[in-house]
C-alpha cells in the first residue's frame, strides 16, 4: 500500500514521557504535603499520562515496523488498540476522582493554598509544553495521549483557580468542586475517542466518510454502469479501505485499467487509500472478456 508520509512523534512522545512522570513526582509530593485534593487527583491522572504516552510511543514503534506474511496490513490497527485502552483508563481515573470529591464534600481538610498554587502553574507550563509537541496528529492513538495532556491542562489552570480561592477566602470546598467539574470534562473527551476507536475496530463505516457520496463517484466514472458488494472500514486513523464488485460491459483491458485507476484517484479524496475493485458485467454474458474469460470461443 502507498501510504503517506506522517511525521515521526517518537521523540515528542519521548521528551512528553519525561517531563510528566518527573512532574508526577512533584505533583504527588505537593498533594500530599498541601492536603490538596486537586493536586492528587491531577497526579492520578498524570499517571494515566505516563501510562498513555508510554503506551503510545510503543505503538508508534511498533507501526513503524513493515507487513509480514503473517500480517499482510502490518500494525497499523495498534494505535486504534491503545486509544481503546487509554480512553478506558481515562474514564476509571476520571471516576475515582468524581468519587474523592464527593468523600471531600462530606469531609472537607485544611489546604495550603499557596503551595497548591505554585505547583499547579509548574504543571501548567509543563503540560503547555507537551500540548505543543503533540498538537496536529490525526492518529488516534496520539490524540488519545494529547487529550490527556489537554485534561492535566484544564486540569492545572482549575488547581491554580481553587488555589488562589482557598488563599483568599479560605473555603476550602471549592477544591473538590474544580476536581469533579475536570472529572466530568476528561470523560467527555474520552468518551469522544473511544466512540471512533470502537468504530473503527467494528469496521464500521468511517464517521467522517459520505458512504453515497463515495458510490456517486464511483458510478459517475465512464463505463461504470452500478457497484455492488461495497465495502467501507478503516485500518487506522486517516487510512480507509474500500472493495467493491464493478458493473461494466467495456470489453477493452487497457480501458477497464483506466477505469480502475480513475476510481482509485477519485476515491483518494475520501482518505481510502487502498481498494480492491473487481469488475464484472451483470447482463452481457458476451462480456465475459472482463473477467478474462472466453465462454464460447470461437
Amino acid at each position: 500500500m502507498d501510504h503517506p508520509k506522517r511525521r515521526d512523534y517518537r521523540r515528542s512522545l519521548k521528551i512528553a514521557l519525561a517531563v510528566t512522570f518527573v512532574f508526577l513526582l512533584v505533583e504527588i509530593a505537593g498533594g500530599f504535603v498541601s492536603g490538596s485534593l486537586a493536586l492528587l487527583s491531577d497526579a492520578g491522572h498524570m499517571f494515566s499520562d505516563v501510562l498513555s504516552l508510554l503506551l503510545s510511543l510503543a505503538a508508534v514503534t511498533i507501526a513503524t515496523q513493515l507487513p509480514t506474511t503473517s500480517r499482510t496490513y502490518g500494525y497499523h490497527r495498534v494505535e486504534i488498540f491503545v486509544a481503546f485502552i487509554n480512553s478506558l483508563v481515562l474514564i476509571g481515573v476520571s471516576a475515582g476522582i468524581v468519587w474523592e470529591a464527593y468523600l471531600r464534600f462530606q469531609n472537607p481538610v485544611p489546604i495550603e493554598g499557596g503551595l497548591m498554587f505554585a505547583i499547579a502553574f509548574v504543571g501548567l507550563v509543563a503540560n503547555g509544553a507537551i500540548v505543543w509537541l503533540l498538537h496536529g496528529s490525526r492518529d488516534l492513538n496520539i490524540r488519545s495521549a494529547f487529550l490527556h495532556v489537554i485534561g492535566d491542562t484544564v486540569s492545572s489552570v482549575a488547581v491554580m483557580v481553587a488555589a488562589a480561592w482557598i488563599a483568599l477566602t479560605g473555603q476550602v470546598i471549592v477544591d473538590p468542586l474544580l476536581s469533579g467539574i475536570i472529572a466530568v470534562i476528561i470523560v467527555i473527551s474520552a468518551v469522544r475517542i473511544l466512540r471512533e476507536t470502537v468504530v473503527i475496530l467494528l469496521q464500521f463505516t468511517p464517521r467522517d466518510v459520505d458512504f453515497d457520496a463515495v458510490v456517486r463517484d464511483m458510478t459517475s466514472v465512464e463505463g461504470v454502469e452500478n457497484v455492488h458488494h461495497v465495502h467501507l472500514w478503516s485500518l487506522c486513523s486517516g487510512i480507509n479501505v474500500l472493495d467493491s464488485h464493478i458493473y461494466s460491459c467495456e470489453r477493452d483491458v487497457a480501458k477497464i485499467e483506466g477505469m480502475k485507476q480513475e476510481i482509485k484517484a477519485r476515491l483518494k479524496k475520501y482518505n481510502i487509500l487502498h481498494s480492491t475493485l473487481e469488475f464484472e458485467c451483470e447482463q452481457c454474458r458476451e462480456c465475459a472478456l472482463v473477467e478474462g474469460v472466453l465462454e464460447h470461443p470461437e
